[in-house]
């Protein structure tokens, strides 16, 4: 059996959740509090990683991809709360759509969410750097612990991968309240990546030695 640490399971699950993060604030629909909230919650898990990884057993590579993780997500979430006054793309539209089309059903200019169309937006590019700093620590921890390194490396790497998709989405469904008229297509994505994940996660738990081999003693 493969006998991974909390540490390593709490930067996989950052990891995930952050490059999920990536992937739907690219879109330029989701209102800047959603990437603030991911950014906090797996900055948060980056830490708790690196503390517990320092207390226990140490694996050097991996902890410096914890500090790179959290310094990735740090700076994503200052440069997002700095440049918060351009919102994002699509929401701005939304907005103006909205305020657009009451003006015209009931001739009342309907106080709308303002934004600054001329400030730079938050680069969503930025979000790629702490997942790909937590991808080597979870590799580096995977290589680190007992068992086949082949096959710890994939249980980590698609572990990822499915709990940051699952924990995106669960969190972007709730985000609907926060957004009301945010376009289905985000959470649609993520659900269409968890049904893309769960085979090879469910594959790579079973192979021997796994989850099957337990069951049969």
């Amino acid at each position: 059996m493969i006998e991974l640490d909390a540490a390593t399971v709490l930067l996989q699950w950052a990891a995930g959740g952050l490059f999920f993060c990536w992937l739907t604030t690219r879109r330029r629909e989701v209102g800047l509090g959603y990437g603030w909230m991911l950014r906090g919650t797996y900055g948060l898990m980056g830490v708790l990683a690196l503390v517990i990884g320092l207390r226990t057993d140490a694996v050097v590579l991996r902890e410096v991809g914890s500090i790179g993780l959290v310094a990735g997500a740090t700076v994503a979430l200052v440069v997002s709360i700095v440049r918060r006054r351009a919102g994002v793309l699509g929401q701005r539209q939304v907005v103006e759509r909205r305020s657009a089309r009451v003006a015209a059903m009931t001739g009342i200019d309907r106080e709308e969410q303002r934004f600054d169309a001329d400030a730079a937006e938050f680069p969503p590019a930025l979000d790629l750097v702490a997942p790909l700093f937590g991808l080597v620590g979870i590799v580096a921890g995977a290589v680190a612990a007992d068992g086949p390194t082949g096959l710890s490396i994939a249980r980590v790497v698609v572990g990822a991968a499915f709990l940051g998709a699952i924990s995106d989405a669960m969190l972007l469904g709730h985000w609907y309240l926060v957004q009301p008229g945010l376009a289905r297509s985000p959470l649609l994505e993520l659900v269409r990546w968890t049904g893309a994940l769960w085979l090879p996660e469910l594959v790579v738990l079973l192979w021997p030695t796994g989850m099957w081999s337990v069951l049969n003693g």
